[in-house]
């Protein structure tokens, strides 16, 4: 395969508006090749969209997915979040949490579904995040489970707040999560303060297993930065593609 075939890609800009966010939020989506609008595709949704596309490269991964495992092709729907609130839209006890929740569930998906040939059934959507992209993408899934049933969380900020939110559930069998976790990821910096992820994530699992969720679970040398995550990646976008 010619290189130059992993980097053609079609990605496409959106602004949806939301009310409850009370402005446009930037949209990144990917359309697989050969895409045709009178098929249906699976989707893969992102926090923190534009790491996604720049420092994570998942366009290029999907290409290559596709061209090279014979992946079955998906769209790819990266939200864009503005740094300045991220925390505040991101971590349950922010602010914007709540609203941001409501905006990802119901508008946009229902702005993404009624211009894209997505697949609407929760087990053809996959939720993708990195940190605290990770513990919202859980949290989505937790409230809205009718929707999602699929969480891929690279390095997960679950502190307190989210071991106690997956503690309060009795079962979650009907759950499928892929976490990621960095052994060099013992003390990282946040803008709430310093925290060891691996501890949290090792909590996390402890909670999930005994609440019987479907949990692929590594840790691997690697830290808190996406040149840890966009090497792993292709082998855990794999699992769900």
């Amino acid at each position: 395969m010619d290189d130059a075939m992993y980097y053609k890609r079609t990605i496409v800009k959106e602004h949806v508006p939301s009310q409850e966010l009370g402005e446009e939020r930037p949209l990144r989506i990917y359309l697989p090749p050969g895409y045709n609008e009178l098929l249906s595709y699976p989707v893969v949704y992102c926090q923190d969209g534009e790491d996604f596309f720049n420092f994570g490269r998942i366009a290029t991964t999907m290409n290559r997915l596709i061209y090279d495992d014979n992946a079955e092709p998906a769209i790819i729907v990266g939200v864009d979040v503005d740094k300045a609130v991220r925390t505040s839209e991101y971590a349950p006890e922010g602010e914007r949490f709540e609203r941001y929740c409501r905006f990802f569930a119901e508008e946009l998906l229902p702005y993404v579904e009624s211009r894209y040939p997505v697949r609407t059934t929760a087990d053809e959507r996959l939720l993708a995040g990195d940190s605290l992209g990770a513990t919202v993408s859980l949290h989505l899934a937790l409230d809205y489970r009718s929707l999602f049933t699929r969480v891929l969380s690279l390095s997960g900020a679950f502190l307190q707040s989210t071991q106690a939110r997956v503690a309060a559930e009795d079962d979650l069998s009907w759950l499928t999560l892929s976490m990621l976790i960095g052994l060099d990821e013992k003390d990282v910096s946040t803008g709430r303060g310093t925290f060891d992820f691996v501890e949290a994530n090792r909590n996390t699992k402890k909670l999930l297993i005994e609440r019987s969720c479907q949990l692929e679970y590594e840790e691997k040398p690697g830290k808190h930065l996406w040149g840890f995550w966009q090497q792993e990646l292709p082998r855990l976008l794999r699992r769900f593609v």
